[in-house]
């Protein structure tokens, strides 16, 4: 036996006396866990520290809530009337207004000179407006209460709204526009809401550059005229301090302050989508946002408390249904989970929402809707219930663990007429919900509903593993941005005719050499057809490769690729009607209106039909100048007639067309682009043509196309732009 062999054996009495005493101590800890199970105390009545509620003459409420734990004070304003209030034609202007209201600062100080006190006091003082409510705050040491609090009542009721910063606050909201289409989860998010509640419910509209351009300081001036009464303020104040004498400091800074006009509630429509299928094409993207939803409920509902349970089992934490089977055992999810959504005082939002990659878009959808159904044939059960419940109940505490979180709610409570205990008999609601409240509310708001949601899917569905039309018919949303007032869509822009300009002698001369390069006008008239086979090869962008691609163009408007992935198969179909994806046997999938419109953009910048009209005067062709194209001097023609504006770079010797510049809609937006052309050489018909085109966008290389084959008038089927119906779905 070697050493190491008698070494080990001399080690083994050792270790199993290890070992012993490790498995006794934690055969004892076992029992000691167990012990400390059956003896967990219930949890202690729930008492928060209650503010002190006070009602002035004037209406104003009040709220006094001690906390001597730190010298702090911090108070808020919360005012009757918010965005939902505003016209539609001025959407953001509460939004503006709950901003310049602090930038502007007040009649005796600006924001910047406000800003510089209140700094060298380590001081706040804070405004914002949101849905139902504009809220002015302060936040200061106890020592400075006075000296902030008069800033505090000076910007309340004398703000100024400097025009500058207005027009600070716009170019801000501008640039916020301009981005609001840069994350995914944000775009699904917004377009959810507008599903749900309606694209014109105040709840779902956006702001946009027009309505914003249309805000007025006298808007925010009236405004502020309109709401800023103290009939119309709930004020509640934390911190340091006595409540005695604080009352006694408010009444004086208030005493003065006359009623006005009570806010009313305005009247608001919920006009959810019809039950569907909508999609937003995200071609940057490798994996989709899913947002299944429908109207929620109020927690005044008597079911709110069987809802909250009915949520957290469901999909409220790590515990619940969603997260366990659709991203633990399939493995299908990034994030999953959702509920019945409840609010104050309007209908929340029932949503399930989920990310998952772009591969496996389908069959997550078609989990969620496999979840809904075995809220039936496999009821939620009590040992869910049990862990729903103590999650909500050990959570409870912590959200209103401080006298500022149970203030804050309290306040609420007051703003949306709640009774003042509803904060105390929340703990109670949610112990007494019991297996049969969860499942009828499981059945009622879900599962009886499911046929009645919308679900909204964002992402690349050149990707998806199917499909989305082969679960049902697909509505495409919009989600473009309208340009500022005054200005076209950099889109509509390129596609519109520019500024009409008369052919002069030397372009339509250059323009008949090009035509005679291509095969002579008469024999270009004669085309009205055209298909050819080339390889596309992707020079940059997430998709780089090589694609074999059959075209086939019937002028003026109808084109057909049939492209050969990796992926597999697929055709591409544009006509002025439709504009859709069809992949054999699996449905069809509609393409984004901007991408209609550019590929009727490029059948309208095809050399061939460009030729076809240089005798037709609503087309013009202006020489104006010369450039190089590489190596060679060309003379620039710019061409311009309906749908097209571009710029021919032709070789005067031969009439070839060298390069043509243009702008086109790319992933990220209107882009300058540019085509080289080569390779020329005679097709039938009597034509010749170029079989390399090498494309740029922005200056950088794009992609190339190298062509086989080129037939003219080829026998083509008008059915092959038809789109076919959508099967129905599996069941």
């Amino acid at each position: 036996m070697t050493r190491f062999g008698r070494t080990l054996c001399s080690l083994c009495p050792l270790w199993l006396i290890c070992f012993a005493v490790v498995f006794s101590a934690l055969e004892a800890t076992a029992q000691q866990w167990e012990q400390i199970e059956k003896n967990i105390p219930k949890l202690p009545p729930f008492h928060p520290q209650e503010p002190k509620r006070i009602v002035f003459p004037n209406g104003m409420v009040i709220f006094l809530q001690e906390d001597h734990e730190l010298p702090l004070i911090d108070a808020t304003a919360r005012i009757r009337g918010g965005f939902r209030a505003e016209p539609a034609a001025k959407t953001g202007l509460v939004s503006l207004y709950g901003e310049v209201w602090r930038t502007g600062g007040s009649k005796t100080k600006t924001g910047d000179q406000l800003d510089d006190y209140l700094e060298i006091r380590a001081a706040k003082v804070e405004t914002d407006g949101g849905s139902d409510s504009t809220n002015i705050s302060l936040s200061c040491l106890k020592d400075d209460f006075d000296a902030v609090f008069a800033v505090f009542t000076d910007l309340l009721r004398n703000p100024e709204f400097r025009a500058d910063k207005l027009d600070l606050a716009k170019r801000e909201a501008f640039d916020a526009i301009s981005r609001r289409n840069d994350e995914v989860s944000e775009i699904a998010s917004r377009e959810a809401v507008k599903l749900v509640y309606g694209p014109k419910n105040p709840y779902a509209r956006q702001e946009e550059y027009s309505t914003i351009d249309a805000v007025t300081r006298q808007d925010l001036i009236d405004w502020h005229s309109q709401y800023v009464h103290p009939n119309n303020v709930i004020f509640g104040i934390v911190g340091d301090f006595d409540s005695t004498r604080m009352e006694a400091k408010l009444r004086k800074a208030f005493a003065d302050w006359s009623k006005g006009a009570a806010a009313t509630e305005p009247q608001i429509d919920f006009t959810p989508a019809k039950p569907g299928y909508y999609f937003i094409k995200k071609e940057d993207v490798n994996q989709s946002n899913i947002r299944m939803v429908g109207p929620g409920t109020t927690r005044k509902n008597p079911d709110y408390y069987a809802i909250e349970v009915f949520n957290q089992a469901l999909g409220g934490g790590f515990a619940s249904r969603l997260l366990q089977s659709i991203r633990t055992a399939q493995g299908l999810a990034y994030a999953v989970g959702g509920g019945v959504g409840t609010r104050f005082d309007h209908p929340g939002i029932l949503q399930l929402a989920m990310s998952t990659k772009s591969g496996t878009t389908i069959r997550s959808i078609q989990a969620l809707h496999e979840q809904i159904d075995l809220l039936k044939t496999k009821p939620i059960t009590d040992e869910e219930i049990a862990q729903a419940k103590d999650a909500i109940l050990n959570a409870f505490v912590f959200n209103f663990d401080t006298p500022d979180k149970v203030l804050r709610e309290r306040m609420a409570y007051e703003f949306y007429d709640y009774p003042p205990d509803f904060l105390e008999k929340y703990r109670a609601g949610i112990e007494k919900v019991t297996a049969a409240d969860v499942n009828r509310v499981a059945l009622k708001y879900l599962h009886d509903r499911k046929d009645q949601l919308a679900v909204l899917v964002v992402g690349n569905s050149g990707e998806f593993d199917q499909p989305l039309s082969s679960l049902g018919p697909v509505t495409n949303i919009d989600i473009s941005i309208p340009p500022p007032p005054g200005e076209k869509s950099e889109q509509a822009e390129a596609q519109a005719p520019a500024e009409k300009k008369a052919s002069n002698a030397e372009g339509k001369a250059l323009s008949e050499k090009v035509a005679q390069a291509l095969g002579g006008l008469d024999k270009l008239k004669t085309v009205k057809a055209m298909k050819s086979d080339f390889t596309l090869t992707q020079l940059s962008g997430q998709r780089q490769g090589t694609v074999k691609v059959e075209r086939t163009i019937v002028y003026p408007d109808h084109m057909k690729l049939d492209l050969e992935t990796p992926q597999g198969s697929f055709a591409m179909i544009t006509t002025p009607e439709a504009a859709f994806v069809s992949m054999a046997g699996r449905g069809t999938q509609d393409m984004p209106s901007s991408q209609r419109d550019e590929t009727l953009a490029q059948i309208r910048r095809d050399l061939v039909y460009l030729a076809q009209h240089v005798d037709d005067p609503s087309y013009t062709f202006t020489a104006s100048g010369t450039d190089k194209a590489g190596e060679k001097m060309v003379a620039v023609v710019e061409v311009s007639g309906p749908g097209v504006s571009m710029e021919w770079f032709v070789d005067p010797q031969t009439g070839e067309v060298v390069r043509a510049t243009y702008k086109t809609m790319s992933q990220s937006g209107m882009v300058e682009a540019e085509t080289d052309y080569s390779d020329w050489r005679p097709v039938e018909g009597g034509l010749t043509l170029p079989f390399r085109h090498d494309n740029k966008q922005e200056g950088k290389d794009f992609n190339t196309l190298q062509f086989s084959s080129f037939q003219i008038n080829p026998s083509v089927d008008p059915k092959i732009f038809e789109k076919p119906s959508a099967p129905a779905p599996a069941q």
